[in-house]
């Protein structure tokens, strides 16, 4: 019979711990390079508006209608912008979450977005 030492196999498994440590930085860092300059699009008023945002937030591209400007109600107008533009922040943070808990196996670090 074996005696088992407490800590025998403890540099080899911290060893292993801090490569997939190194391995899920890596890919984070990768990820987070790549979604950056993705690109996100939502609408508002059955497609009047178009609004495309990177993962970075930076505001690629408007489209709007010509149907949706009516100068009697800039009101809807305002609202069908702050409505796309709240879908596609909505989007890339959900996304972002998603994506990036792939990578981490659902672990929560405070902090990492």
């Amino acid at each position: 019979m074996r005696a088992r030492i407490p800590g025998a196999n403890q540099g080899q498994s911290q060893a292993a711990m801090m490569r997939q440590v190194q391995k899920m930085q890596e890919d984070m860092q990768n990820f987070q390079a790549e979604f950056e300059n993705r690109e996100f699009t939502a609408t508002a008023g059955g497609g009047m508006i178009e609004v495309t945002m990177t993962g970075s937030h930076e505001m690629k591209k408007i489209t709007i209608d010509p149907e949706a400007v009516d100068p009697e109600d800039v009101e809807m107008l305002e609202d069908y912008l702050v409505i796309a533009i709240n879908d596609v922040v909505k989007k890339i943070a959900e996304t972002q979450e998603a994506e990036m808990g792939a990578i981490t196996g659902g672990l929560n670090i405070p902090g990492l977005f």
